[in-house]
């Protein structure tokens, strides 16, 4: 059990960011999450042959009531805050999804030890209430754009939104969220062709874009190694364009490797956790929408806290129960090993 007063797993790491998803709910359909769409399924299909042949996957999502409230994320923040706990990010699904965002941001905000209050969106509705959630108090935003060609934006997505999110990020800039992210998923064969352009782009808007391999966690249950475009090679392509410096980072539970432009415009960071784990060091903790604790991303166990919220549970019991689950975090994901198990739910419904 970990000491009183803060959240230490088994293998002596302190836990200190906490992903909150907002809602299982997501207006796009990605290739590696909730690839329902009729082009993902013959890509996976034609390719891989891993799709079933008839009627297309559908998501089941978490009944409203199952949802945490406002008032019960800010009481597990709160707890999780005076245990260690600095940085929250707002996750989902799209979390822009969940009605009156602004409103849990300011609560969230108003918690005293937060040093790091961020959001990850898939930016097609966040122009519509950016700069009220800069008011309340959001600092930081992220956004998923996983390529700059329309017409392959919406085989990945499935939907036609690339100017809208364009034009997010643009907004988001312009009204002081910073630093500034754009990450992108790269899946061989689908947009590892982008990969230059995605950097050039960076550089012009002066952003920092982050690469992530292409991990097991579609709902269709059909990611393959082969898919992977492993950070390696990311890397070697880039430094064969552009003039980079590796940035030192002192952080050892970063979980990408960042380099910079020459010239200082732009940054690009490498998340590889399918080639290169970096479990090591995970400082992370997920809270999903419904309630569920998840000490891992590709965790096969999920500890409802939800029930216990909603039993009448005291802080103390709380506090004791959160150090207890913690204390069990897994000591590394098995991608790629033989007993490798894909996690128990898609990313929409475990949160980024």
């Amino acid at each position: 059990m970990s000491p009183a007063g803060s959240l230490v797993d088994s293998h002596g790491r302190t836990l200190r960011d906490m992903r909150v998803s907002l809602t299982d709910r997501c207006n796009f359909r990605c290739l590696y999450c909730l690839p329902e769409t009729e082009a993902a399924q013959n890509f996976y299909r034609g390719r891989w042959g891993q799709m079933p042949e008839s009627k297309p996957i559908t998501q089941e999502w978490v009944p409203k009531s199952h949802l945490l409230s406002f008032e019960e994320i800010e009481r597990v923040i709160k707890l999780a805050v005076r245990l260690g706990i600095t940085k929250i990010r707002l996750t989902g699904g799209e979390p822009m999804l969940r009605q009156e965002l602004e409103k849990l941001v300011a609560r969230i905000a108003a918690i005293p030890g937060i040093e790091d209050l961020a959001m990850t969106t898939n930016g097609s509705l966040f122009a519509e209430k950016a700069q009220a959630l800069r008011d309340a108090g959001l600092r930081r935003v992220s956004f998923s754009m996983d390529s700059l060609d329309r017409d392959n934006f919406k085989k990945m997505t499935g939907r036609d939104g690339l100017e809208s999110v364009l034009k997010s990020i643009r907004l988001a800039k312009k009204i002081g969220f910073a630093p500034l992210k754009v990450n992108a998923v790269v899946i061989r064969d689908i947009n590892d062709h982008e990969i230059e352009s995605l950097v050039e782009f960076a550089r012009g808007e002066d952003i920092s874009l982050r690469f992530i391999e292409f991990m097991p966690l579609d709902s269709a249950r059909a990611w393959q190694r082969e898919m992977v475009v492993p950070g390696t090679e990311i890397l070697r392509r880039l430094q064969s364009r552009f003039d980079l410096r590796l940035v030192v980072n002192e952080n050892l539970s970063s979980t990408s490797k960042r380099w910079a432009h020459a010239d200082g415009r732009g940054e690009i960071g490498i998340i590889a956790p399918v080639s290169e784990p970096f479990c090591g060091h995970c400082n992370r903790i997920r809270l999903t929408a419904d309630g569920k604790v998840r000490t891992c991303l590709f965790s096969v166990t999920e500890h409802d806290l939800r029930s216990i919220l909603r039993g009448g549970a005291s802080d103390r019991e709380l506090d004791r129960w959160l150090r207890g689950v913690v204390w069990q975090k897994e000591d590394r994901h098995h991608i790629g090993e033989p007993d490798f198990v894909p996690a128990s739910r898609s990313m929409s419904c475990i949160g980024g």
